[in-house]
């Protein structure tokens, strides 16, 4: 794993500056902290930030052909590289390297933008052709490894893993995206390809970006891939079939020359990773793989079962318990993500990473189980609403059941059964905006009456719903389990799992990686029908199926749970810190907020009569944000807004 910078500029052959490049790597330092490399050449510099995993020895980047002329700065795995190696000396193509980086060189001689339809791993990678004049830069299908860019004032189109490497850069406006603040209170990340700043945007997931020299143009991004958009596989011997795939894909991703491990919960996912890693790890005489968890105490503790399913596959098993400091933590988070991040799993996350790397290198995760095959709740919601959906015509939904939900009391503090406000407002509702309405975070009348006039105004005609509503448009209408989760491939994962992952472990030096992600297996999974994925009431029946003869019954029979303590209840607790940050002097002099509002807001959380804690975490990891950003010009201000 590592970080990616460079600088491009189609039309001036200056060499870029070598300062400027080596400032923006050591931004980066955490993603690489086994060394750095430098290329700059006319109208290109790359730089690289290196944890070496795969040839330790011939692996250093950026990396080049023989004669010079292709040149590529890569940030993953290419699970499949020896494969692809055997294809391309069958060419003709000659190797110095055991490194799956230099495969993408022989790829991108020999196949060209093809090559990414070849690939199987996670990357973000810039890949430059002299004799062609072309600069390629490409993301994985799902999203896994992040790249972001943008274009100066002068002209050079910078890029770099992560928004830290932009943004020492002094030409790069800091101005911030009004509608990105819109997403990230609706949804609690910001979503591609947008980031918080106006001026950087994140190439998109299965996307590709061409940029060639002497056209000042910066092209569209371009996809390589989609994911399926109906079911095509059948529910016979589905439990058979995805065992196999996952088997496959984390042997593939146990390829390392470095310590590697697990990240164990106590739901199905992790504990499927697990249990054929470890089966792989006895085959190769490999000893015990090394599992870890992060516990909290109460609900959320899940040490007891990751304890029993390490000891039934032979782990090395380390666990650590204790408390999250949600007001420190959200400064903390700030910080890392670059960007407000408002998914409160991320503290634990941070944890498990940081124990994770200190005995090995890379570890793999139970990470996109529940977005392919119905695990979370919304999903199992999603599917009966469309149900009733079918049976009553819209107007009436609308008029009857929206009149019911608007006369509906909110009960934040009541039992999830009387609470039919959220059942009544999602049902009246058409297929894709009552999803939208399953994981808004913050609905359009109270985040909008926490802005100020100005981002009002400016926000006015934005509606974070719409891609939802375009990406279901996509999917077959007569499954609904199978559009929420192709929906949650282009929104939830990217955007906020596979963000929270990448940070959390390169904050800590680790690389992790999700077999479940392996884009084979996600083909296979979101293919299956409905009748697979969802039995009984419950989700992922055909991955508690396929383990049946792995993992304990009671596991298997386990229903999702966050990775997370509450968090209500620590900020009611220390109300008054949360009221004061809100109302203090960064969100103050932003200008951005109605810090009446936000007052409020808290005052009725600490009251105990309403739930605003995941609201107030959000505001918070702004607060600190802000605070991360004070000094720097223009971090307050947002630029104008984008037409629509």
């Amino acid at each position: 794993m590592c970080g990616i910078v460079g600088l491009f500029h189609p039309l001036d052959p200056a060499v870029p500056d070598h300062v400027t490049l080596r400032r923006m790597a050591t931004a980066l330092r955490h993603r690489g902290p086994d060394g750095d490399g430098f290329h700059a050449e006319p109208h290109l510099g790359l730089g690289h930030r290196r944890l070496a995993i795969v040839d330790l020895a011939g692996g250093a980047q950026p990396m080049s052909t023989p004669d010079g002329q292709v040149t590529v700065c890569f940030n993953g795995e290419i699970y499949n590289h020896a494969l692809l190696r055997r294809d391309l000396e069958a060419a003709g193509h000659r190797f110095r390297t055991r490194s799956d980086t230099e495969t993408l060189l022989h790829g991108w001689r020999e196949w060209g933008t093809g090559l990414l339809d070849r690939l199987a791993g996670m990357f973000a990678f810039a890949l430059w052709d002299v004799g062609r004049g072309e600069l390629l830069l490409a993301r994985d299908r799902l999203g896994e490894k992040p790249l972001h860019h943008a274009v100066l004032p002068d002209g050079t189109v910078a890029f770099a893993s992560e928004l830290q490497g932009l943004l020492v850069l002094p030409g790069l406006s800091r101005k911030l995206d009004p509608q990105a603040i819109d997403d990230y209170l609706a949804l609690g990340y910001v979503p591609d390809p947008a980031t918080i700043f106006a001026a950087v945007r994140r190439l998109p997931a299965a996307h590709f970006l061409l940029l060639r020299r002497g056209e000042e143009a910066v092209p569209s991004p371009r996809p390589y891939w989609h994911p399926p958009r109906r079911a095509s596989l059948p529910a016979t011997g589905a439990a058979e079939l995805l065992a196999a795939g996952l088997d496959r894909a984390v042997r593939a991703q146990m390829m390392s020359d470095v310590p590697l491990g697990a990240l164990l919960s106590g739901g199905v996912d992790s504990a499927s990773v697990v249990a054929f890693a470890a089966r792989a790890r006895a085959e190769e005489g490999g000893g015990a793989l090394d599992t870890f968890t992060i516990g909290f105490e109460g609900e959320a503790d899940e040490r007891p079962m990751a304890a029993r399913v390490a000891g039934l596959f032979g782990a090395r098993h380390r666990s650590e318990g204790g408390t999250a400091d949600y007001l420190s933590a959200a400064r903390d988070v700030a910080r890392v993500f670059g960007e407000p991040f408002g998914d409160h799993s991320a503290v634990p996350s941070l944890a498990v990473c940081a124990l994770a790397r200190r005995h090995v290198t890379v570890a793999l995760s139970g990470d996109g189980g529940d977005e392919l095959l119905g695990g979370y709740r919304r999903h199992r919601w999603h599917a009966l609403a469309e149900a009733v959906r079918a049976q009553i015509p819209a107007p009436l939904r609308r008029s009857v059941l929206g009149g019911l939900a608007r006369a509906y009391p909110k009960l934040d503090r009541a039992p999830r059964w009387l609470r039919a406000k959220h059942t009544l407002t999602e049902i009246s509702l058409d297929s894709a905006l009552g999803y939208y309405n399953t994981v808004c975070k913050l609905h359009a009348a109270r985040r909008r009456g926490l802005l100020s006039a100005s981002l009002r105004a400016a926000v006015d005609g934005h509606d974070p719903a719409d891609r939802f509503v375009a990406l279901m448009r996509d999917c077959d209408p007569d499954d609904p389990l199978l559009a929420a989760g192709y929906v949650d491939l282009h929104t939830y994962l990217p955007g906020d799992i596979l963000v929270k992952t990448d940070r959390a472990s390169m904050a800590a030096s680790l690389e992790l990686r999700p077999p479940m992600l392996d884009h084979r297996f996600v083909e296979q999974a979101l293919a299956l029908p409905s009748a697979a994925k969802l039995k009984g009431g419950q989700g992922k029946h055909v991955l508690r199926q396929a383990m049946r003869q792995h993992l304990p019954p009671d596991l298997l029979a386990g229903g999702k749970r966050g990775f997370a303590a509450p968090i209500a209840d620590p900020l009611r607790a220390r109300i008054a810190t949360v009221r004061a940050r809100l109302t203090g002097a960064a969100m103050q002099d932003s200008g951005l907020f109605d810090v009446a509002a936000l007052a409020r807001l808290a005052e009725e959380h600490g009251s105990g009569r309403f739930d605003h804690g995941q609201a107030l975490w959000q505001l918070l990891v702004f607060e600190g944000f802000l605070a991360e950003a004070a000094g720097v010009p223009d971090a307050a201000a947002v630029a104008d807004p984008v037409p629509a």
